[in-house]
């Protein structure tokens, strides 16, 4: 029997890859149809996935996949920027020893990553080096809000992909921010966070204009 995080996990990549389109509508039935599967694992998978903000489950409509606009994505990007800002502080100022092993080895592993040219799974690298500092800061009510729409950020950057230097900038801009948080240099780390995330944003929305069968509003 397929198991809910099976069809969840299928659901997600689809969305990813772009083979179910960002506004589209999440028919029970059809879902059923395409993984072969009853109606029961697709309506938790659905549940799950609009926790993840992947879907939208509006009642007497039904479930579609979350619509996206310029404004949700500037929007999504500026609350991250406020408390990753302020997060990235915080890790200055408590981060242990212990965080900072943590954190060149998330780096380490975004690096070969890049190298191997594995996309796919940069991603889910870049989150990992994220949550180490979100961890280090201490603030848990902080990270649920960073954390809820990273897959949604992760989609998106799938379907648009990347210009050339974007994951040099990327490492670039770890490395600096690392050396701020092990200094302990809490001004730098707010102020480098601040600007890695506001260069992500500029960079998608950018990919996002450039795209030349764009799945989204302008609104």
């Amino acid at each position: 029997m397929t198991r809910v995080p099976d069809i969840q996990r299928l659901l997600r990549d689809d969305i990813i890859a772009g083979k179910l389109p960002f506004g589209s509508r999440l028919r029970i039935e059809e879902l059923a149809g395409r993984y072969g599967v009853s109606h029961m694992p697709v309506r938790e998978a659905l549940r799950e996935l609009h926790g993840e903000g992947l879907v939208v489950i509006e009642p007497n409509r039904g479930a579609r996949v979350r619509p996206i606009s310029v404004t949700l994505v500037e929007d999504l990007f500026d609350i991250r920027s406020a408390v990753e800002t302020m997060l990235a502080r915080r890790a200055s100022e408590r981060r242990t020893d212990d965080h900072l092993r943590a954190l060149q080895s998330a780096q380490s592993v975004l690096e070969e990553r890049v190298a191997a040219g594995d996309f796919l799974a940069v991603p889910r690298a870049n989150n990992i080096f994220h949550g180490v500092i979100n961890d280090a800061a201490g603030n848990p009510g902080a990270l649920s809000l960073v954390d809820r729409h990273w897959l949604l950020v992760a989609a998106l950057w799938q379907r648009h992909g990347y210009d050339d230097g974007r994951f040099g900038r990327v490492i670039d801009d770890h490395r600096h921010i690392m050396r701020a948080i092990e200094r302990r240099d809490a001004t730098s780390a707010a102020m480098l966070m601040g600007a890695h995330i506001e260069k992500a944003k500029h960079d998608l929305l950018a990919r996002m204009a450039a795209d030349p069968k764009p799945d989204i509003g302008t609104t």
